[in-house]
């Protein structure tokens, strides 16, 4: 969750440092700290923000070409100056900055509470730092070799990177369960917990894995495991731009990333599809196509977001594969002893591709003998690495917390699977193979039709922003849309909202329906369109308020909505992409208007690498 950062080289650390944290700020926001190492290491950290730390900063000598920083988002100890980041050792030998959870911590505190060490803060951190420098001064070893033989006692995640007063001229990073990547300059070494801070200085960069411990020294860089064994450092290249996470003159991240939609749309597309002669290519997929095929079931896992894109994944097999689903809640999949068979398919969606939860329960899959394919956005990140053969979405970086183009690039991503398993399996004829696929392509181009009536969703989230309740309705491949769009209204402007099934809103959710209710429903043409005019009567006859997301063109629903918000007609089945992009504006509007920080909400983080 927290981001951390590190340089050594021949540049003033500190500027890099500062500028890598607010590129790292979306991970976390509770509290901010930095470490620079000159002659002797200068501790600065504050609760709040890195602009905070930049005005507790801005009078302090801040020179030194060694640093590291962290943003914290809080797990063990409220957020306050004291539990913010880094942490120095009780005898001041170490400072370490760290992304994680260390799960045996209490009983490791108490273990050196009865050697004599004192605690400042709640932290675990803290006792990590104590425990490397008690291991550093009884066994009398190198500042590496402590390192090293304390996380060997360690329980849980961690992406650490350590400096040792004593041993000026060094950084050393260690990483479990939590990401780390090395960025490689001209005689300097950069540390974050993604690319996004290395961009700038260089584009060739080590991803660490997990139980790998690297060590700079004198201008030299080596990685080893924790148990010492010599590791050959496999250098990639970033394919990633500066103008890609910067705001490129959009008020927040999350508007600029709504609008970015139709082009990584395009892009997750790109090379896979061929329009002239209708054919889906999938090289990732291309090596365990045939065992894909003939799979006898599917399990989606996920958590969020891109939960919700694997519900609608689930619709988009079982339509086009015939092939039978069940999307999973990451978190509790791994707990519950799943039955999982050695033809299953595993399906692992991930933005980050770090979810703690998601990589427990593709390790446990993989265990059990299925096939794990994962589906992803961060290239070089940890679920592609544990997964047997998978799809990135090339959606591009994704700063706002609340994640948008994420989820239509995966949505997107399982489109492709399900129809190309269609024309495989004998599911789809070659007529409807063809017309889905030109269904496909003409999808980026309706992104930006909707798009263009931004100021529309404008002028309903004015009305409805001082709401108390929304409730999110649809029916089939549009109940994955409704829980999207309610958890984004609640991610990001605090307002309670419920996704449910249009037609169990009878079993409970009606008894709250009133005059002040808006209630938001996906009503686009299918198979069910008659049941959903008929939900909608039941909203209206109980003075409900509704909002509903309609086909062009559509009579009807508009003549019984309060405001209705018009798509572009499509094959039903991939209307998801579609209609949830005027909920994500609603969303955001409504949030700006009501003072809200939409790309770091209170409490989130957009990376959840700890349980």
């Amino acid at each position: 969750m927290c981001g951390i950062v590190g340089y050594i080289g021949k540049r003033q650390a500190y500027p890099i440092i500062i500028k890598g944290l607010k590129r790292l700020e979306y991970r976390g926001y509770d509290s901010a700290g930095v470490a620079i190492l000159n002659g002797e290491t200068r501790i600065f950290k504050c609760k709040g923000k890195v602009s905070d730390l930049e005005e507790l900063t801005k009078k302090e000598d801040m020179t030194g070409f060694i640093g590291i920083g962290h943003t914290r988002w809080a797990t063990h100890g409220e957020p306050n100056d004291v539990n913010a980041h880094p942490h120095a050792s009780m005898n001041g030998h170490f400072v370490i900055i760290h992304n994680g959870i260390i799960e045996n911590y209490s009983r490791l505190k108490q273990r050196l509470e009865d050697r004599g060490y004192i605690f400042k803060s709640e932290t675990d951190t803290e006792v990590l730092a104590n425990l490397i420098e008690y291991i550093y001064m009884k066994g009398n070893v190198s500042a590496e070799i402590a390192v090293r033989l304390a996380l060997t006692k360690v329980i849980g995640a961690y992406g650490i990177i350590v400096i040792c007063k004593d041993e000026k001229e060094q950084l050393i990073a260690a990483r479990k369960g939590s990401p780390l990547v090395i960025g490689i300059g001209d005689g300097e070494y950069f540390f974050a917990s993604d690319a996004t801070p290395i961009v700038e200085y260089t584009h060739s960069v080590i991803y660490m894995n997990d139980n790998n411990v690297a060590v700079i020294k004198n201008n030299d860089l080596s990685l080893k495991t924790i148990h010492n064994d010599t590791l050959t450092p496999e250098v990639h290249t970033l394919d990633l731009d500066i103008g890609e996470i910067e705001k490129g003159g959009f008020d927040h991240f999350m508007l600029k990333e709504i609008f970015e939609q139709s082009r990584s749309i395009l892009d997750t597309m790109r090379g896979r599809v061929v329009s002239d002669n209708p054919e889906i290519t999938l090289g990732g997929l291309y090596h365990v196509m045939p065992r894909l095929i003939e799979a006898k079931r599917i399990i989606i896992i996920g958590c969020g977001t891109s939960w919700h894109a694997g519900l609608v994944g689930e619709y988009l097999f079982e339509e086009f594969a015939r092939i039978p689903v069940e999307v999973e809640y990451a978190s509790e999949f791994r707990y519950r002893n799943p039955v999982i068979f050695k033809d299953d398919v595993v399906i692992a969606i991930s933005q980050s591709g770090e979810t703690a939860d998601t990589l427990a329960a593709i390790k446990l899959a993989k265990e059990a003998g299925a096939l794990v394919l994962g589906i992803c956005n961060v290239v070089g990140s940890s679920i592609p690495r544990e997964t047997h053969a998978g799809v990135y979405t090339h959606a591009g970086p994704e700063i706002g917390v609340a994640s948008t183009k994420a989820f239509t690039a995966q949505v997107t991503v399982l489109a492709m699977i399900a129809m190309h398993l269609g024309d495989k399996r004998g599911t789809l004829t070659k007529e409807e193979y063809t017309a889905l696929i030109k269904h496909l392509t003409e999808i980026p181009n309706k992104v930006d039709k909707i798009l263009s009536k931004n100021e529309e969703y404008k002028e309903i989230a004015a009305l409805y922003k001082n709401s108390n309740n929304f409730l999110y309705l649809g029916r089939g491949y549009y109940f994955p849309v409704a829980l999207e769009g309610a958890l984004k209204l609640k991610e990001i402007s605090y307002i309670h909202a419920e996704g449910y099934p249009a037609a169990e809103m009878k079993h409970g959710p009606i008894a709250l329906i009133d005059e002040k209710m808006p209630v938001v429903v996906i009503a686009v043409k299918d198979n069910t369109y008659d049941k959903i005019v008929s939900n909608i009567q039941e909203v209206k006859a109980r003075k409900g308020i509704v909002i509903a997301i309609v086909n062009e063109g559509d009579t009807v629903i508009k003549s019984m909505a309060d405001h209705i918000m018009e798509i572009p007609n499509s094959d039903f089945a991939l209307a998801p992409l579609l209609a949830v992009i005027p909920l994500q504006l609603l969303s955001y509007y409504i949030a700006v208007m009501r003072g809200c920080n939409v790309d770091q909400p209170r409490n989130l983080a957009k990376s959840v690498t700890v349980e």
